[in-house]
């Protein structure tokens, strides 16, 4: 018995496609996983799942069953019910490759890591932007505009690390401040996560109460806060063993992109980062990636992001320009697809040295667009009980103080970004840099705060000299 998702198209009200054009986006997405995505991130990671046509009478019934359930941020755009076409996906939070594991409860854990490293473009034209992370200053400006309450302590430049301290002090910021960048579930249901109102501690000991039968099957653990303290840890090692495994070899691994040492490897806001820094201690160098395993490649992919939103704006406007006049080239630049072979071969040339043209500026658009997607993913991490005469080396495994578990590890959620999102991903870069300058860095610096203090809008004045 094959458990699957559905999944429909869905758009702002008003904005009704013909089937005719849902087919076709449906059909780039599954294109776009299987010719693209598939090449960077391997066979085993990607599910580009299949389109399948359903009667329209069961399709409205499903989605008046399921709307009472979706999410309030997710009511303002409406599924499409007029089509009956959908993508047919294998369901992640259950994937298991192994069919003697299936009636076995299943742990699943739903990772967003984001962007894991820091702009190393020429273009950057604030100095900050070398040294804090994307996501730790995007996380002043969310809790200003009311997103989240407080912000997290996780910092993607720490979990892309490969050093395994780094690694479990940003998962366990990620399990204090789940935000919507990490979800557990058990048996296919949602157990924790993205629930800005909770209470860590009250929410840490029920985590612990539903996972000790996985870590402590025995029961011989004692309860209170000792015990959740020791299944917390447990749950972080497993997923840290999970992400640094390799259980895909493809050409994808061995694609060169932008050495990874040409970035910083570390964030001066990281929480991880103060603290070595209080502790009067040298940073920890990161200890590097395998090259097999899927942050590896989700790094590799986020990298073809080479000259920063802001060395590429320009190029989109470019491409921009050379639409207006010649419209009709929109399908031979291959913009809205196909996402084919040819599409991929474009993608493979990483020369930054910019000839004036067309077709540079457009295979930099694309890049980008690729990276942002790879920063956007998400990765799910499957666990299922295992014996130990059951386990083969055929199967990946992991252990733990009392249990063993095998394993998948898959990704999500690769959808190619709209190139029409890059002029709003322009003016959010800036919103965000220029936000932490004046909220957050310049409270540090005594200098830079009277500064702001003294006079928002500065004049100034020229004298002939």
């Amino acid at each position: 018995q094959r458990c699957v998702v559905l999944r429909f198209l869905k758009s702002p009200p008003n904005q009704n496609k013909t089937s005719e054009e849902i087919l076709q986006h449906l059909q780039n997405i599954v294109d776009f996983g299987k010719h693209v995505m598939k090449q960077f991130f391997g066979e085993n990671y990607v599910h580009h799942g299949e389109i399948i046509q359903l009667p329209l009478d069961f399709v409205r019934q499903l989605c008046l069953k399921i709307q009472p359930e979706r999410p309030e941020s997710r009511c303002d755009k409406d599924m499409d019910t007029l089509s009956g076409y959908a993508m047919c996906l294998p369901n992640l939070t259950r994937l298991q490759t192994y069919r003697f594991v299936e009636h076995r409860p299943i742990l699943c854990i739903e990772i967003k890591p984001k962007c894991g490293f820091i702009p190393f473009s020429s273009h950057v034209s604030q100095e900050i932007k070398h040294k804090v992370c994307r996501y730790c200053m995007h996380q002043h400006l969310k809790v200003a505009n009311g997103k989240w309450k407080r912000p997290s302590k996780y910092c993607p430049l720490d979990l892309f690390s490969g050093n395994k301290q780094r690694m479990h002090f940003a998962l366990k910021s990620l399990l204090q401040e789940a935000q919507n960048n990490l979800k557990i579930f058990k048996n296919g249901e949602l157990i924790y996560g993205c629930r800005d109102d909770q209470d860590s501690v009250s929410d840490w000991n029920e985590l612990a109460r539903q996972l000790k039968p996985f870590f402590f099957p025995s029961n011989g653990l004692v309860s209170g806060p000792h015990c959740t303290r020791t299944i917390v840890k447990e749950l972080i090692h497993v997923i840290t063993m999970a992400l640094l495994s390799s259980t895909d070899a493809c050409r994808a691994g061995d694609m060169k992109t932008v050495p990874i040492s040409q970035g910083r490897s570390y964030c001066e806001a990281s929480a991880f980062n103060k603290e070595l820094v209080r502790n009067g201690k040298h940073k920890l160098e990161s200890s590097g990636l395998p090259r097999g395993c899927l942050l590896y490649k989700t790094l590799q992919a986020q990298m073809l992001d080479m000259l920063d939103i802001e060395g590429l704006y320009p190029l989109y406007s470019r491409v921009e320009q050379y639409l207006e006049e010649f419209p009709e080239e929109r399908s031979t630049l291959q913009i809205d697809g196909p996402y084919n072979e040819a599409f991929y071969e474009k993608l493979l040339d990483l020369s930054t040295e910019d000839d004036g043209t067309v077709a540079f500026a457009l295979t930099k658009v694309q890049q980008y667009r690729i990276a942002m997607t790879a920063k956007d993913c998400s990765v799910m991490i499957a666990l299922s009980p295992c014996l130990q005469d059951e386990c083969s080396e055929q199967r990946p495994v992991v252990l733990t103080s009392k249990s063993r578990f095998t394993f998948s590890v898959s990704v999500l959620d690769l959808d190619l970004k709209p190139y029409e999102s890059i002029p709003h991903q322009y003016k959010l870069d800036g919103k965000i840099v220029n936000y932490y300058l004046k909220n957050v860095q310049a409270k540090d610096d005594p200098v830079m705060s009277n500064l702001f203090k003294e006079n928002e809008d500065c004049t100034l004045v020229l004298h002939k000299v």
